[in-house]
Protein backbone atom coordinates (compact mmCIF):
# COMPACT_ATOMS: atom_id res chain seq x y z
CA UNK A 1 0.00 0.00 0.00
CA UNK A 2 1.56 3.12 -1.19
CA UNK A 3 1.46 6.19 1.73
CA UNK A 4 -0.02 8.38 -1.38
CA UNK A 5 -2.78 6.00 -2.27
CA UNK A 6 -6.17 5.89 0.19
CA UNK A 7 -6.45 2.43 1.23
CA UNK A 8 -8.92 -0.16 -1.00
CA UNK A 9 -11.81 -1.87 1.27
CA UNK A 10 -13.78 -3.90 -0.79
CA UNK A 11 -17.17 -4.13 0.87
CA UNK A 12 -18.82 -7.69 1.05
CA UNK A 13 -22.65 -7.85 2.07
CA UNK A 14 -25.68 -9.54 0.14
CA UNK A 15 -27.95 -6.61 1.46
CA UNK A 16 -27.12 -3.93 -0.64
CA UNK A 17 -28.14 -1.25 1.65
CA UNK A 18 -26.19 -2.24 3.96
CA UNK A 19 -22.81 -2.23 1.67
CA UNK A 20 -23.75 0.98 0.33
CA UNK A 21 -24.43 2.73 3.29
CA UNK A 22 -20.82 1.19 4.73
CA UNK A 23 -19.40 2.75 1.48
CA UNK A 24 -20.61 5.81 1.99
CA UNK A 25 -19.52 6.41 5.61
CA UNK A 26 -16.31 5.33 4.40
CA UNK A 27 -15.90 6.53 0.85
CA UNK A 28 -14.33 10.01 2.37
CA UNK A 29 -11.18 7.91 3.95
CA UNK A 30 -10.40 4.97 1.61
CA UNK A 31 -11.35 3.71 -1.92
CA UNK A 32 -14.53 1.96 -1.32
CA UNK A 33 -15.48 -0.78 -3.60
CA UNK A 34 -18.63 -3.24 -3.33
CA UNK A 35 -19.86 -6.50 -3.67
CA UNK A 36 -23.27 -7.68 -3.39
CA UNK A 37 -22.50 -11.62 -3.22
CA UNK A 38 -19.74 -14.08 -2.45
CA UNK A 39 -19.02 -14.70 -6.13
CA UNK A 40 -18.67 -10.88 -7.15
CA UNK A 41 -16.65 -10.67 -4.21
CA UNK A 42 -14.02 -13.32 -5.71
CA UNK A 43 -14.26 -11.64 -8.66
CA UNK A 44 -13.27 -8.13 -7.23
CA UNK A 45 -10.64 -9.32 -4.33
CA UNK A 46 -7.06 -8.71 -6.08
CA UNK A 47 -3.78 -7.84 -4.66
CA UNK A 48 -4.74 -4.12 -4.35
CA UNK A 49 -7.28 -4.49 -1.75
CA UNK A 50 -6.22 -3.60 1.55
CA UNK A 51 -8.75 -4.54 4.04
CA UNK A 52 -12.26 -6.57 3.19
CA UNK A 53 -15.23 -6.47 5.21
CA UNK A 54 -17.38 -9.67 4.76
CA UNK A 55 -20.65 -10.76 5.81
CA UNK A 56 -20.59 -14.61 6.54
CA UNK A 57 -24.38 -15.08 5.70
CA UNK A 58 -25.33 -14.61 2.14
CA UNK A 59 -26.87 -16.99 -0.47
CA UNK A 60 -24.99 -19.09 -2.78
CA UNK A 61 -21.17 -18.71 -1.82
CA UNK A 62 -21.15 -17.79 1.65
CA UNK A 63 -18.95 -15.49 3.58
CA UNK A 64 -17.33 -17.99 4.86
CA UNK A 65 -16.66 -20.05 1.86
CA UNK A 66 -15.30 -16.80 0.27
CA UNK A 67 -12.80 -15.89 3.26
CA UNK A 68 -11.62 -19.58 2.37
CA UNK A 69 -11.24 -18.57 -1.28
CA UNK A 70 -9.33 -15.51 -0.63
CA UNK A 71 -6.77 -17.19 1.74
CA UNK A 72 -5.84 -20.14 -0.60
CA UNK A 73 -5.39 -17.20 -3.10
CA UNK A 74 -2.81 -15.89 -0.59
CA UNK A 75 -4.20 -12.84 -0.99
CA UNK A 76 -2.05 -10.03 0.64
CA UNK A 77 -5.75 -8.41 2.35
CA UNK A 78 -6.58 -8.32 5.97
CA UNK A 79 -10.16 -9.77 6.44
CA UNK A 80 -12.96 -8.67 9.02
CA UNK A 81 -16.10 -10.86 9.36
CA UNK A 82 -18.91 -7.92 10.01
CA UNK A 83 -21.70 -9.74 10.38
CA UNK A 84 -25.34 -10.54 12.37
CA UNK A 85 -23.68 -14.07 12.95
CA UNK A 86 -22.78 -14.44 16.85
CA UNK A 87 -19.53 -15.82 17.01
CA UNK A 88 -19.27 -19.75 18.35
CA UNK A 89 -16.65 -22.07 18.34
CA UNK A 90 -16.35 -22.96 14.52
CA UNK A 91 -14.75 -19.35 14.10
CA UNK A 92 -11.36 -20.89 16.18
CA UNK A 93 -10.45 -22.57 12.51
CA UNK A 94 -11.29 -19.80 10.59
CA UNK A 95 -8.52 -17.68 9.11
CA UNK A 96 -10.47 -13.35 9.76
CA UNK A 97 -8.39 -11.34 11.29
CA UNK A 98 -11.04 -9.55 13.15
CA UNK A 99 -14.88 -10.76 13.93
CA UNK A 100 -17.31 -7.47 14.53
CA UNK A 101 -21.22 -8.48 15.27
CA UNK A 102 -23.47 -6.29 13.52
CA UNK A 103 -24.70 -3.31 13.77
CA UNK A 104 -22.02 -1.72 13.65
CA UNK A 105 -21.33 1.83 14.02
CA UNK A 106 -19.03 3.96 11.87
CA UNK A 107 -16.59 4.43 14.14
CA UNK A 108 -16.27 1.00 14.76
CA UNK A 109 -15.88 0.22 11.02
CA UNK A 110 -13.08 3.40 10.89
CA UNK A 111 -11.38 1.61 14.06
CA UNK A 112 -11.59 -1.74 12.64
CA UNK A 113 -10.34 -0.87 9.36
CA UNK A 114 -7.60 1.06 10.90
CA UNK A 115 -6.41 -1.41 13.07
CA UNK A 116 -6.36 -3.98 10.62
CA UNK A 117 -4.47 -1.16 8.31
CA UNK A 118 -1.77 -1.16 11.56
CA UNK A 119 -1.27 -4.10 11.78
CA UNK A 120 -0.19 -5.14 7.78
CA UNK A 121 1.88 -2.19 8.50
CA UNK A 122 3.82 -4.26 11.74
CA UNK A 123 3.86 -7.16 9.46
CA UNK A 124 6.09 -5.31 6.91
CA UNK A 125 7.95 -3.18 9.00
CA UNK A 126 9.23 -6.00 11.16
CA UNK A 127 9.67 -8.39 7.91
CA UNK A 128 12.39 -5.32 6.63
CA UNK A 129 13.51 -5.39 10.35
CA UNK A 130 14.36 -9.28 10.09
CA UNK A 131 16.13 -8.81 6.75
CA UNK A 132 17.97 -6.31 7.60
CA UNK A 133 19.14 -7.76 11.08
CA UNK A 134 19.79 -11.66 9.25
CA UNK A 135 22.32 -8.87 6.88
CA UNK A 136 23.94 -7.38 9.89
CA UNK A 137 24.32 -10.85 12.11
CA UNK A 138 25.96 -12.32 8.42
CA UNK A 139 28.41 -9.46 8.26
CA UNK A 140 28.99 -9.73 11.66
CA UNK A 141 30.03 -12.93 11.87
CA UNK A 142 32.42 -13.01 8.79
CA UNK A 143 34.33 -9.49 8.91
CA UNK A 144 36.44 -8.11 12.11
CA UNK A 145 35.02 -4.98 14.16
CA UNK A 146 37.93 -2.93 12.67
CA UNK A 147 35.79 -3.22 8.67
CA UNK A 148 32.38 -3.00 10.38
CA UNK A 149 33.08 0.12 11.37
CA UNK A 150 35.17 1.44 8.55
CA UNK A 151 32.20 0.61 5.76
CA UNK A 152 30.09 3.15 5.74
CA UNK A 153 27.56 0.92 3.97
CA UNK A 154 27.13 -1.51 6.53
CA UNK A 155 26.62 1.71 9.36
CA UNK A 156 23.89 2.71 7.19
CA UNK A 157 22.39 -0.86 7.60
CA UNK A 158 23.03 -0.39 11.30
CA UNK A 159 21.42 2.55 11.48
CA UNK A 160 18.34 1.58 9.41
CA UNK A 161 17.55 -1.41 11.53
CA UNK A 162 17.51 1.11 14.45
CA UNK A 163 14.96 3.15 13.01
CA UNK A 164 13.07 0.48 11.71
CA UNK A 165 13.26 -1.00 15.47
CA UNK A 166 12.11 2.33 16.56
CA UNK A 167 9.26 2.34 14.37
CA UNK A 168 8.36 -1.13 15.24
CA UNK A 169 8.43 -0.22 18.92
CA UNK A 170 6.30 2.90 18.58
CA UNK A 171 3.42 1.02 15.87
CA UNK A 172 3.51 -1.58 18.72
CA UNK A 173 2.74 0.93 21.86
CA UNK A 174 -0.50 1.47 19.91
CA UNK A 175 -1.70 -2.30 20.28
CA UNK A 176 -3.94 -3.44 23.11
CA UNK A 177 -3.48 -7.17 24.69
CA UNK A 178 -6.50 -8.22 22.40
CA UNK A 179 -4.33 -6.83 19.34
CA UNK A 180 -1.55 -9.43 19.53
CA UNK A 181 -3.58 -12.36 18.75
CA UNK A 182 -4.56 -11.09 15.04
CA UNK A 183 -0.74 -9.24 14.34
CA UNK A 184 0.73 -12.36 15.11
CA UNK A 185 -1.96 -14.62 13.63
CA UNK A 186 0.28 -16.37 11.27
CA UNK A 187 2.94 -17.68 13.90
CA UNK A 188 0.46 -20.00 14.94
CA UNK A 189 -0.74 -21.05 11.69
CA UNK A 190 2.68 -21.80 10.39
CA UNK A 191 1.80 -18.76 7.63
CA UNK A 192 -1.01 -20.37 6.11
Amino acid sequence: MSASVAPIVLVVDDEADVADAYAAQLEDRYTVLTAYSGQEALETADDTVDVLLLDRRMPGISGDEVLEKIRERDLDCRIAMVTAVDPDFDVIEMPFDDYVTKPVSRDELFETIEKLLSFRSYEEQFQQFYRLTTKLATLRANKSEAELKRNDAFQRLLDRRNELREGLDETLSTFDDDDFSTVFKDLDTGGE
